[in-house]
């Protein structure tokens, strides 16, 4: 321990010089106290030199420097697999057992020294836990985990009780080495193989569309069953859709089929996959596999309406049904048996005309907000066309022509266009257009200008804007068959005109959520590991969002329970989390009250099985042994668990650490020099009354 001042040394004669002249200037010549002042004069003075000293060092602010040796305890980090694997390998009464001796071996630990334990699965968790309900087993995550937390203290030992089985992250040999200490495996399991037929792996894609064809491939795996028959078959919602004869032949029996199912419904779909049962195998928990499929039904219904035939209607049709996400029909005005509220995008060929006003469509496409396209012609209605929309007005003769090309517009922004597109359509041929005047709404977008001749105009080809929350086109002349001809033409494909219809389509087509509230899943498809997470978003008036109002929340399983939530508010919309179900398909139904109108929305998700532990039976020493051996440990089982305490200390790596820190305190905050110098002068003071003086 040192004493340090922030002055010179001298400083500390000056502080003394201070006491010993204030003492003499008090004492040296006082005679109050009779026949004692000689006595009793060098006592008081030698207190009042020793207080005043103090209180001159202190100004000088010393501080008190001390090193301070510390000893730590190394670490040394306990963790026991607690996934649903080893249920199969141990019984009730061995898993007591095991529990008991786990817990000795944790008491011996930790008298000796700093111990750390876990549990770990599909996540890495503190404390051990010994209920085996993990649905995956990540090695290689608890490792990082240690990794992480210990690298940089004094780790000394890992010890880890497991299986060997994982089925969810890295290779755990690769990432033990980062720790650069013994680890010791307790092995647990049987590493013998039993009589067992195994659905191994289902590989499927997560998403189908309707009407398309999916396949999905069955890994079958048997372990000793030689000479037995099974049988593979599909299933969903009970009605069988595969079924296929399995021959096992040889005793390490392995084998892919690949199997082709129809995506006839929408929405997210559970297919069964099993195994028939052999006689005398182990377990059947491992023949059967759920999966699930979420089928989209994202075809558009397409129309194309016609006053008569025309090349433009092969053009747009060939394009269209190139896309298989389109269903496109051909109907001709005053024929039509199908109503066009029926369809989710309609193109008006040379319509309204004189003889097919069509006056009940329009009001339907506008009644039920369905997106449409105006393709101006020779048999056009202008006056009716302008009356049906007014996003382009055309005021001229229709029976007299332009032929026009198309410029595009660099101002357009709705949809970017492709650079190669904008390069090449100024060279696409001429269409025609009626004689007159175009004029277009002033919120309209203009994608391309008219070219006349040689002359690049202002009057608009083809505009598009929105009329009533309806999205529309008008397309001011025909013959764009002659674009798709040219491209072809000139680069041996129809890449470029159906790139142009296509986004003019798909832009028109997407329609906006225009509800106040909405509520959807993070997710359509959940594992049973996952926790769920619903959000929900309400608008004002002004489509500005809130969250004002408290929201609920219900979700309701195949039974009928239901489930009630309250939303929890964020920034400006709500969210909850609603934690982790078990496999099946639920619905929600999201509500709130705002200004006194009831406001609800909902929707589903399916909550998959995770079976990922019940298809490995066989635990897996081998890899237990390599972890260890590679890094220093070595691998006990059960019943030598007792012995891991000397083998730990026979390694020599887990020994305690000696931190040296240097604590620096001034000597002003020390309690006890505040209550010397308050001894010191109450000694002086007592002294002084006693004697008769003041």
């Amino acid at each position: 321990m040192n004493i340090i001042f922030q002055y010179p040394l001298w400083f500390v004669l000056i502080c003394m010089a201070v006491g010993l002249l204030y003492a003499l200037g008090m004492y040296f010549r006082d005679n109050r106290f009779g026949e004692q002042t000689k006595k009793l004069n060098p006592i008081l003075g030698v207190l009042r030199f020793v207080t005043v000293t103090i209180i001159c060092l202190l100004l000088l602010d010393p501080v008190m420097r001390a090193t301070i040796t510390e000893k730590k305890a190394p670490i040394v980090v306990l963790a026991q697999d607690n996934s649903e694997s080893l249920l199969n390998s141990m019984d009730s009464t061995k898993r007591a057992e095991y529990k008991i001796k786990m817990e000795r071996l944790k008491e011996s630990l930790a008298s000796k020294y700093d111990l750390k334990v876990y549990s770990f699965g599909d996540e890495v968790r503190e404390g051990l836990e010994y209920t085996y309900k993990d649905k995956v087993t990540d090695i290689s995550r608890f490792l990082e985990e240690i990794y992480d937390v210990y690298s940089n203290q004094n780790l000394g030992t890992v010890i880890m009780a497991s299986d060997g089985i994982y089925n969810q992250g890295n290779n755990p040999v690769y990432i033990g080495g980062k720790l650069n200490v013994p680890i010791f495996s307790i092995a647990l399991g049987d590493t013998i193989p039993k009589k067992d037929l195994i659905l191994k792996k289902v590989y499927n894609n997560q998403i189908a569309y309707l009407g398309d064809k999916f396949t999905i491939q069955v890994d079958i795996a048997a372990f000793n069953c030689s000479g037995a028959n099974t049988r593979l078959n599909v299933k969903k919602g009970g009605k069988v859709l595969f079924d296929a004869p399995v021959n096992i032949d040889n005793g390490d029996f392995f084998s892919t089929k690949e199997i082709i199912l129809d995506a006839d419904a929408v929405g997210v779909q559970r297919y069964t996959v099993s195994l028939s049962t052999v006689n005398g195998e182990v377990t059947a928990a491992n023949n059967v596999k759920e999966i699930y499929i979420d089928i989209l039904d994202a075809r558009q219904r397409i129309l194309l309406l016609a006053e008569s035939p025309h090349p433009d209607i092969a053009a747009l049709r060939r394009m269209i049904t190139a896309n298989k996400n389109y269903e496109v029909e051909v109907a001709y005005a005053g024929k039509m048996k199908e109503s066009v509220a029926k369809f989710d995008f309609v193109v008006l060929h040379q319509l309204p005309s004189k003889s097919n006003p069509i006056s009940d469509v329009i009001s339907t496409l506008k009644n039920q907000k369905i997106p449409h396209w105006y393709i101006v012609g020779t048999q056009s209605d202008l006056s009716a066309l302008n009356q049906a929309q007014s996003i382009m007005t055309i005021n001229g003769r229709i029976n007299q022509t332009n032929d026009v090309e198309g410029v595009l517009n660099p101002n357009f922004k709705s949809f970017i266009v492709n650079e190669k597109l904008g390069d090449n359509i100024y060279k696409f041929p001429p269409i025609t257009t009626p004689f007159g005047d175009f004029k277009v709404r002033a919120d309209a977008e203009i994608l391309l200008t008219q070219k006349i001749g040689t002359v690049n105009t202002n009057y608009p080809l083809l505009a598009m804007g929105e009329e009533r929350g309806v999205k529309l086109a008008v397309l001011g002349g025909e013959g764009i068959w002659k674009w798709r001809i040219f491209d072809h033409m000139q680069r041996q494909n129809f890449d470029l005109f159906d790139e142009l219809t296509g986004k003019i389509i798909q832009y028109l087509g997407t329609k906006e959520d225009k509800r106040r509230f909405r509520a959807f899943a993070g997710s359509n498809l959940y594992s049973e590991n996952e926790k769920i997470v619903i959000d929900a978003e309400l608008y004002n008036e002004n489509y500005e969002r809130i969250n004002d109002p408290d929201a609920t929340l219900e979700i309701t399983n195949e039974a009928g329970k239901k489930f009630p939530y309250t939303f929890n508010r964020t920034s400006n919309s709500y969210s909850l989390n609603a934690g982790m179900y078990p496999a099946g398909v639920y619905k929600f139904e999201a509500k709130t009250n705002y200004k006194g109108e009831i406001l609800k929305a909902g929707g589903q998700f399916t909550v998959q099985s995770i079976q990922l532990e019940i298809f490995e039976t066989t635990a897996d020493h081998q890899l237990l042994n390599l972890l260890s051996s590679k890094n220093g440990g070595q691998v006990v089982y059960p019943n030598e668990m007792e012995k891991l305490a000397e083998m730990i200390n026979a390694k020599g790596f887990a020994k305690p650490v000696l931190y040296d820190s240097v604590k620096t305190q001034s000597l002003i905050h020390l309690k006890w020099i505040f209550f010397l110098l308050l001894f010191l002068l109450s000694a002086e003071w007592f002294m002084r009354r006693y004697f008769g003086a003041y």
